[in-house]
């Protein structure tokens, strides 16, 4: 089973619009999302557009601060903090990496835990930990969403999750052994020994390292689940993710592919936590 995350995302797309279109009138107005861009890095600027197009497809407003590289640490806090005091948005983005001399952890933790939709912050994060209510970091977030809407269950099962990274492997392998999913989770990474050994106990394998082609036929067990959760360029120039698709898809039962799997999820999960912020700030839900 191939699990479309781009279906899948316009699918959620889809109810948001609805969602909005009903509750807008009631909030006195529609979700809003603050995006800031600093500098000129053309990856950045073709996600922000992706964002932003997303954004106006379900009936969220987004407000573009497009700054030049050469913007002081103290400006770029500045301008979180004003957006952060504006009652007019509901969720700031800062879209990262950030240009060469600035420190992108103060800034994310300059930003308020409630408009934090990509829940990046400390406080968000710590609330992962704990399995509090808050704002998800988007890709685990649509890591579990894809599951969730395809029915699969990892009640139970044995989990592994390559990478550790505070952006999608730290936080889907709590996510994935929190109470709501009850998952048996083993968190990989360079110094694991005999990774390959480990992945095939796996019943779920979350391949989140950047590394191309990296899980390989023979660390899959027949039936596994397999979430890709990189993009990567190919030798051949061709886009893959960390997992060996052409090879590893026979023997998964169920996997995503890429691109069109875990890319318009993360997207989607955006939306979704912009318009939680919104609920919780304007309809108190």
């Amino acid at each position: 089973m191939i699990l479309d995350g781009k279906a899948t995302a316009a699918s959620i797309r889809a109810a948001l619009r609805e969602d909005i279109e009903r509750d807008k009138e009631r909030a006195g107005r529609a979700p809003c999302l603050a995006v800031i861009l600093v500098g000129d890095d053309p990856a950045s600027q073709v996600y922000v557009r992706n964002k932003e197009k997303a954004c106006a497809d379900v009936g969220i407003t987004a407000l573009s601060y497009r700054r030049p590289a050469s913007m002081s640490q103290n400006d770029l806090e500045s301008l979180i903090a004003e957006l952060n005091a504006d009652p007019a948005v509901d969720g700031i983005l800062l879209q990262l990496p950030l240009p060469e001399g600035l420190d992108a952890r103060p800034c994310i933790d300059a930003i308020s835990p409630e408009k934090d939709v990509d829940g990046l912050t400390a406080v968000n994060q710590g609330r992962v930990a704990m399995n509090a209510p808050g704002l998800r970091p988007c890709t685990p977030a649509g890591v579990l969403a894809i599951l969730d809407h395809y029915g699969i269950s990892v009640s139970g099962k044995k989990a592994v999750v390559i990478g550790r990274s505070n952006l999608v492997g730290r936080p889907v392998a709590l996510m994935l052994g929190s109470r709501d999913y009850n998952a048996t989770v083993t968190m990989c990474h360079s110094r694991t020994p005999d990774l390959a050994a480990v992945c095939r106990e796996a019943d779920l394998i979350v391949a989140a390292l950047g590394k191309p082609r990296f899980v390989t036929a023979d660390m899959v067990k027949p039936g596994a689940v397999i979430i890709d959760v990189g993009i990567n360029r190919g030798a051949d120039g061709k886009l893959c993710g960390d997992v060996d698709y052409e090879r590893v898809a026979p023997l998964a039962s169920a996997i995503t592919p890429v691109p069109g799997g875990i890319g318009p999820m993360t997207i989607s999960q955006l939306l979704v936590n912009t318009t939680k912020a919104w609920r919780a700030r304007l309809l108190h839900e």
